[in-house]
């Protein structure tokens, strides 16, 4: 699903003891004073159980019969994003009144930007598993981030094309392109998806394999500019879908549940 390293709630504190730890070890097995971030009392920890009551309220959990859990449309979480939408919507149209030569685009996330994957972070407790991820993904149609197909829709009705960039693998494609147009996506072909490949890297990003996510996602844009695209807007959940340029402007949607650097 996110394709990349991850920092969750749960794993942010994995990560944080094993770091106390290596960091206090030195060469010949000496110990080091204890890492200088390092919480200092439990008190400037997290409690998890409350972070995620935190994180059910303000996109306000719902259970269907199933037993899956879907955001509520009348969430905080729902209202925030559909504040950044109004906004981007306002832009776009006004940028489709002046630019009408048939090159504008926009450049759309998948996770948490078109697809939520609240549910998948509530089975998973916010850990991300490759295995678990890659059967929920070819198993489970995602609901659409309130609002985001219409959106998409229509920019592509005032003459943008959509793209979307994500850090899913390859293997995903099929799963992915069906879930999108499952719920009201314009079509997320091979010309319009890209996805990462690290088997066979595109030639035009020189990171390669080993692209870290600012780098697949900006080479990524800058790929399509060379198509000849001016990229009106870029869409992302993670700081890290909108770095690097290769956009007039970013709009950055809310996501308490994960961290990709």
């Amino acid at each position: 699903m996110r394709g990349s390293t991850l920092t969750s709630p749960a794993r942010g504190l994995a990560t944080l003891a094993v770091g106390v730890v290596a960091g206090a070890v030195v060469a010949g097995g000496g110990l080091a004073s204890a890492d200088a971030k390092a919480p200092r009392t439990d008190r400037q920890i997290t409690n998890m159980t409350d972070e995620v009551a935190k994180i059910k309220a303000y996109y306000g959990d719902t259970v269907d019969a199933k037993g899956e859990h879907w955001p509520s449309p009348d969430s905080n979480y729902a209202v925030q994003v559909r504040g950044i939408e109004n906004q981007a919507e306002k832009y776009l149209a006004q940028r489709a009144k002046h630019d009408r030569d048939g090159r504008k685009a926009i450049v759309l996330d998948v996770d948490d930007t078109t697809l939520s994957t609240y549910n998948y972070e509530l089975e998973t407790t916010f850990v991300y598993n490759p295995v678990s991820n890659a059967q929920y993904i070819a198993t489970k149609t995602m609901p659409a981030v309130f609002g985001m197909n219409q959106l998409a829709t229509r920019a592509q009705q005032q003459g943008y094309t959509v793209f979307y960039v994500t850090g899913r693998p390859e293997s995903q494609r099929v799963a992915t392109a069906a879930n999108l147009a499952a719920v009201g996506f314009p079509a997320a072909d091979p010309a319009h998806l890209f996805m990462k490949d690290k088997s066979a890297p595109p030639s035009y990003l020189s990171c390669g394999a080993n692209c870290s996510v600012v780098e697949y996602k900006s080479g990524t844009r800058a790929h399509i500019e060379s198509l000849g695209y001016d990229i009106v807007g870029n869409f992302g959940d993670q700081q890290s879908d909108l770095s690097g340029g290769h956009a007039d402007r970013t709009f950055k949607l809310p996501n308490p549940m994960y961290y990709l650097p």
